[in-house]
């Protein structure tokens, strides 16, 4: 396989965290001609060697790798940074009843911020990472586009929405023109140590612990009541910031007088509203109940890749979370830093918290933070 040798003369630091995606974009950036820097960031301490989370095992993985690619590599530590600029906002959304994204929030202000100015710093002219998205220079309006990959089962641009000109016009994301399997086969034919490597999951300081205790350490329970859309009491919720709209597991109800199924089981409840003035948490036995649809939500706090609000705002598509297929959808009302985004059709469990993300085509025009349904006065 040969690489147009684009790199020639220009260094580039790319964010290697020894899985096989950064590795493998590594390694296509020094086929490209780039003098390549592999970056380790460790963006989380407490409880770092628990079965949970530990970035031991990712470091050696990274080092091996850039050791059988040929690049160098240092390790940086940014956990002050990702704490304060990350987890403090998690822990204050969740406590005020909402979900918040947290992967979201660390591209914007750690792997493009406090990564790239660590980069520049160790003078690169770009930043890489295995990020499955892609960066387009629009030589009309002279600016920058995100685009979604080649790939769009792993495409990952609205995980990366809310990054500004300065940060993409100096990112590039190597495998945004290529598919995961590619990315695998590549991975076993150069007998990385890490070619079969699962693919990392969830946020690293929670990893794979039940979420609500590791919730428990940073957030004090508030127990109250448990109600049906009727009224009618179906147990105790643990405190609010533990539940999500849409969730059905772990909600702990038993059987319902009224409630039963045909064969004599229960049904499956859904947590639908949360009532934060009283404390209480509703939920609902219907999948499709109307409390869970919505054709209309308000965001706040709208960025956009290009800077300012998009030429156009109709006939666009969106996703409300990362795994949704592309929804019809219109921006129908701008003011005092809000948008009103409109489906086409009615939107299942729309999540105050997470990220209403906009798009025209294959271009990722940006998004807001869901706030809720227009309902409410905006």
């Amino acid at each position: 396989m040969e690489y147009e040798q684009i790199g020639a003369g220009r260094r580039v630091i790319v964010g290697m965290s020894g899985g096989v995606d950064s590795s493998v974009a590594a390694w296509v950036l020094k086929q490209q001609g780039y003098e390549v820097i592999g970056l380790f960031m460790k963006n989380w301490e407490d409880d770092d060697d628990s079965e949970y989370c530990s970035t031991r095992q990712d470091w050696l993985d990274a080092v091996s790798v850039a050791d059988q690619i040929g690049v160098d590599i240092e390790a940086v530590n940014f956990a002050t940074e990702y704490k304060d600029r990350v987890f403090a906002e998690f822990l204050k959304e969740y406590a005020a009843g909402r979900t918040p994204n947290p992967d979201v929030l660390c591209n914007a202000e750690i792997k493009f911020k406090a990564f790239l100015d660590h980069a520049v710093s160790l003078g690169a002219d770009l930043i890489a990472t295995g990020h499955y998205a892609q960066v387009r220079h629009d030589p009309v309006s002279e600016s920058v586009q995100l685009l979604k990959a080649v790939d769009e089962t792993k495409d990952q641009s609205y995980f990366l929405h809310r990054l500004n000109q300065s940060q993409l016009s100096r990112s590039v994301f190597p495998l945004g023109t290529w598919r995961k399997t590619q990315v695998r086969e590549v991975a076993q034919k150069l007998n990385l140590t890490n070619a079969a490597k699962k693919d990392s999951t969830g946020i690293c300081f929670i990893g794979e612990r039940p979420f609500r205790e590791f919730l428990n350490r940073y957030l004090p329970s508030n127990p109250g009541p448990m109600l049906t859309d009727s009224g009618v009491s179906v147990g105790q919720h643990q405190g609010l910031s533990f539940y999500t709209l849409g969730q059905r597991k772990g909600l702990g109800i038993g059987g319902v007088k009224g409630y039963q199924q045909a064969d004599g089981s229960g049904p499956t409840w859904y947590v639908a509203r949360k009532d934060l003035k009283n404390n209480i948490l509703y939920v609902v036995a219907e999948h499709d109940h109307p409390w869970l649809l919505a054709q209309q939500l308000v965001a706040e706090q709208p960025s956009w890749v290009s800077g300012h609000f998009p030429v156009c705002h109709e006939n666009l598509t969106a996703k409300v979370r990362y795994r949704q297929d592309d929804v019809q959808a219109n921006i129908n009302y701008v003011a005092q830093e809000k948008v009103v985004v409109a489906f086409k059709q009615q939107q299942w469990a729309i999540t105050p918290g997470q990220s209403v993300v906009l798009y025209d085509g294959e271009i990722c025009l940006g998004g807001g933070i869901i706030h809720g349904s227009t309902e409410i006065n905006v």
